[in-house]
């Protein structure tokens, strides 16, 4: 199958236009005319999937985490992305990124979060100011109400998470509840202002535990833990359009934070 077509019904899902302005989506490596075998869905690229894009003969890495050649930050190259980059056209794999712009889809990476919790009546949490209909973030009502602790023990059950990080206990009924999957400590605000309950994200920072002051919960579920859930919705999706394509989760692990 031509890499075009496998491009064009990712496109129409989520246009990479909706991406964020320093993000870098759609074709990273290869050629548009390129015939895929194989694919495999990833939430990041490391040594490890381009290994394992070889051993299953992939030669598609969609990866939900771009490549940067340049850190956007210090506008200094990056010697492992571009190690990655000679790897994969070495070894003629094609590389690319669906983000943002799967963020900012409504029911992209956070409102498939809350499906995961059994969220309600979800809406866009922060929405797009150019077009309402689409947004980040998410936010929503749960069946039944719990207080913080059996919520915090609710959340470890459904995310099989070991370990996560929240601010102060409030002594509080949860009921309703924002959701921002990845970095989301900005949007702490805005899910205040929305009279949120508990607001669910990761990479939060020291000071920003101190931002609730008593009106909500907020809680670090981690950064990859909270995205982890959206290769199974890419994987769906490419099965839904395209059933004869053959495409695979990632077996490698690929999260860079490690627990003791």
């Amino acid at each position: 199958m031509l890499l075009s077509k496998i491009i064009k019904t990712l496109d129409d899902w989520c246009p990479p236009c909706d991406a964020e302005e320093f993000d870098n989506v759609g074709l990273l490596v290869g050629e548009l005319q390129s015939e895929i075998t194989k694919a495999v869905i990833t939430l990041d690229i490391t040594d490890d999937i381009i290994d394992e894009c070889i051993s299953v003969e992939a030669n598609l890495i969609i990866s939900f985490h771009p490549l940067f050649i340049v850190d956007p930050k210090t506008n200094d190259m990056d010697d492992r992305i571009n190690k990655y980059i000679i790897r994969c056209l070495n070894d003629n794999i094609n590389v690319y990124c669906i983000h943002t712009n799967l963020d900012n889809n409504s029911l992209g990476t956070s409102y498939q979060l809350g499906k995961i919790l059994n969220i309600k009546n979800q809406s866009i949490l922060i929405n797009n100011e150019n077009n309402k209909l689409k947004g980040i973030g998410t936010i929503g009502i749960m069946n039944r109400s719990m207080n913080d602790y059996d919520f915090l023990e609710f959340l470890k059950e459904k995310l099989n998470l070991k370990y996560l990080r929240h601010s102060k206990l409030i002594n509080k009924k949860i009921k309703k509840i924002a959701m921002l999957s990845g970095s989301g400590s900005f949007a702490i605000d805005y899910a205040i202002l929305k009279k949120a309950d508990c607001f669910i994200s990761a990479d939060f920072k020291y000071h920003d535990f101190f931002k609730p002051n008593k009106k909500i919960l907020i809680i670090d579920i981690g950064h990859y833990e909270s995205e982890r859930h959206i290769k199974e919705t890419i994987l769906n999706y490419l099965n839904k359009k395209i059933p004869k394509f053959a495409c695979i989760i990632a077996k490698s692990k690929t999260n860079p934070v490690n627990y003791f």
